[in-house]
């Protein structure tokens, strides 16, 4: 037990009591006041939580017990700051507390008549608690306070009892609790219940004295606080016009609400000028409950690729704004939805500040998260330009799930876009219809990455494939050379890079005329002449790539360059290197087109000794050339200038 002693309060004749803090309290105090919190503003949201919590409290109890709010059966909040005496005042008429009360609940850390109800009320099985949105907790909340004042008097007085109260502390001597005056009585306002919480503003706080700083931290925090809250100039001057909206657009029924006051509270929230290109909104019931109004915009913030970039959508526990910084209340890959999650089953108390650690938040990520893609798949089928838009700025965002989210990896595969062969590459394609447009005995889905899609579009490596009408997605964002390494097939179809390995486009020529006996003896001879070029030209490269093979990828370039089966990508080495200063060096393979002419004529120029010089400068044009139309740099411009000259003046 604390110490105790008894002193005379000269005001009434009444006595008063002066406690220390309970052991708990001493210890975290100083904490909670300095340290708990990163943003002083929230000392507000907690007094606020706490009187709505009071008066939600008291409707709940007048249901049984109707005479507690006869004689005053509206619910409010008032705020008065009282520069003169630099005192800020919150004062709700809620349900109140008696001494013992005030004694017990703010001398001990997280001990409320909240939870306590809250307990009573479970081990009763009643259902009050659906609808009494309970908010907050006195205990840790409360001591926020002393972020920005140097003493805290509460007066308080309990419904359906006669006396009022007097807590008063420093936050660092103890507390003295007593019967409180007549005079300090008044502060209530005349209500004959509630309580008042006065504050005496430190010098380092003084901005909490005008009503423009209460007005714009009320709006954050406490917008949709369903109790009217009132800024008055005296605590006896009654105000009409309360400064919260006290109600909560994302909880009232979607009939009720028309597309502007859905587009004003998306300007409200994100402070643009857009209209949002998808607004989700929806009440989940069933294990855990929420209601979510969120949206997805139509233009792009500058910083979306910033890694530093946090989430923006504000956590509400039952109307009480949290956070907008709830780093698991979203996936990273979903950073560009705005708007609200405000939920009924998390707790406000300590763990405001660490909730992403909370597995009913990861609860709610998920399900939002299912719910977002399958209304960005229903905007899909319904309003293509609109999906587009919405791919064209977030698309690549959206893709880093494939690489870290399998548990959603099915539901992004199915709104992913990609351009491709198909249409000429100028509209977005699903995997989906890529599919359903598949040859007979493909198994595989063919793709190209790259940084531009001009560049792709022109890429040797696609002649083959398109020759035989086989569909090549063009892959040109960063992320995509990463989730294909976590994701590698979509439906049992593997993706398959067309610059990578050996790839059998023999298997699609069923439909030419089968070859005459003499067609097969002329290809044998050609591939077998092509065999000395394809060793003279290794020799000469053999620093450079793996090997010289026949192509059976090109139709008109002489030459392309592919990555072996084994190794890694061009592109994606490419990618590493800047992105991961990644150090390795993969030997690409040069793949010659037999039926080109100039390949052709190297072969009769190889056959005569004599132009071995020629020849190996020929290979190393050819080489330089491939990689310049695969965008890689050659590794001797002076050289390949030379050579290219000389060609030249041969020529001319």
């Amino acid at each position: 037990m604390s110490a105790q002693k008894k002193e005379m309060n000269t005001d009434n004749n009444a006595t008063q009591y002066t406690q220390d803090f309970s052991a708990d309290v001493s210890r975290l105090l100083d904490i909670v006041a300095n340290a708990l919190y990163t943003n002083h503003d929230v000392f507000l949201r907690e007094l606020i939580s706490n009187a709505a919590d009071a008066c939600d409290r008291l409707r709940y109890e007048a249901i049984t017990n109707p005479d507690l709010t006869k004689d005053d059966p509206g619910f409010r909040i008032h705020i008065w700051p009282d520069r003169e005496a630099r005192t800020l005042s919150i004062v709700d008429n809620g349900i109140g507390m008696n001494g013992e009360e005030l004694a017990e609940h703010l001398g001990t850390i997280a001990k409320s008549g909240t939870a306590k109800i809250m307990e009573q009320m479970k081990a009763s099985n009643e259902n009050g608690a659906d609808k009494m949105k309970l908010i907050g907790q006195f205990g840790v909340g409360f001591y926020a306070s002393y972020m920005v004042a140097s003493k805290v008097t509460v007066i308080s007085r309990k419904a359906g009892e006669d006396r009022a109260y007097k807590w008063e502390s420093d936050g660092a001597s103890g507390f003295s609790t007593a019967e409180a005056s007549q005079t300090e009585e008044a502060v209530l306002g005349g209500s004959k219940r509630g309580t008042a919480i006065i504050l005496d503003i430190k010098d380092s706080a003084v901005e909490f004295l005008l009503e423009e700083k209460i007005r714009e931290t009320v709006e954050q925090y406490s917008d949709h606080i369903d109790v009217p809250i009132y800024l008055v100039e005296a605590i006896h001057k009654d105000s009409h016009e309360a400064i919260n909206q006290a109600t909560a657009i994302w909880a009232r029924p979607k009939n009720e609400i028309s597309e502007e006051d859905y587009e004003n509270f998306y300007r409200h929230i994100t402070h643009g000028f857009d209209e949002p290109v998808l607004t989700s909104h929806w009440k989940a019931e069933g294990t855990i409950e929420f209601n979510a109004l969120l949206y997805v915009p139509t233009m792009r913030p500058f910083d979306l690729y910033d890694p530093s970039r946090k989430g923006s959508v504000k956590l509400y526990v039952r109307r009480v704004f949290i956070s907008d910084t709830v780093e698991n209340l979203m996936y990273p890959w979903m950073r560009f939805v705005r708007g609200v999650v405000d939920s009924e089953d998390l707790p406000l108390n300590i763990s405001r500040e660490t909730l992403q650690y909370n597995p009913v938040v990861t609860k709610i990520r998920s399900a939002v998260t299912k719910r977002i893609l399958s209304d960005l798949n229903k905007l899909s089928e319904k309003d293509e330009a609109a999906f587009n838009t919405f791919w064209g700025q977030f698309g690549a965002a959206l893709k880093e799930g494939l690489y870290d989210a399998s548990e959603h990896r099915d539901a992004i595969f199915k709104i992913c876009r990609f351009f491709s062969t198909h249409d000429s590459g100028e509209s977005y394609t699903s995997l989906a219809d890529y599919v359903s447009r598949m040859k007979d005995g493909q198994d595989e889905i063919y793709y190209i990455s790259g940084e531009n899609l001009e560049s792709l579009k022109n890429s040797p490596q696609l002649e083959g494939f398109k020759s035989r009408g086989l569909e090549v997605l063009f892959f040109t964002d960063t992320i995509d050379d990463f989730w294909l390494q976590q994701a590698p097939e979509f439906e049992g179809k593997k993706f398959k890079s067309v610059t990578k390995g050996n790839i059998n486009l023999g298997q699609y020529d069923a439909d030419k005329p089968e070859e005459t006996e003499q067609e097969k003896t002329e290809k044998i001879k050609q591939d077998e002449s092509l065999k000395p070029l394809l060793e003279t030209i290794k020799k000469t490269l053999s620093e450079q790539v793996e090997d010289v093979i026949i192509s059976n990828r090109l139709t008109d370039s002489p030459v392309c360059l592919v990555a072996p089966e084994h190794g890694v990508d061009m592109h994606m080495e490419r990618v590493l290197k800047v992105h991961q200063k990644y150090s390795g060096s993969t030997k690409p393979v040069l793949e010659i087109n037999k039926d080109h002419s100039l390949i052709r004529k190297m072969v009769s120029l190889n056959e005569d000794f004599s132009n071995e010089d020629k020849i190996s400068d020929l290979a190393l044009l050819l080489l330089d050339q491939a990689k310049i139309i695969q965008g890689e740099p050659i590794n001797d411009p002076a050289g390949f200038v030379r050579r290219m000259s000389g060609y030249m003046e041969e020529a001319l």
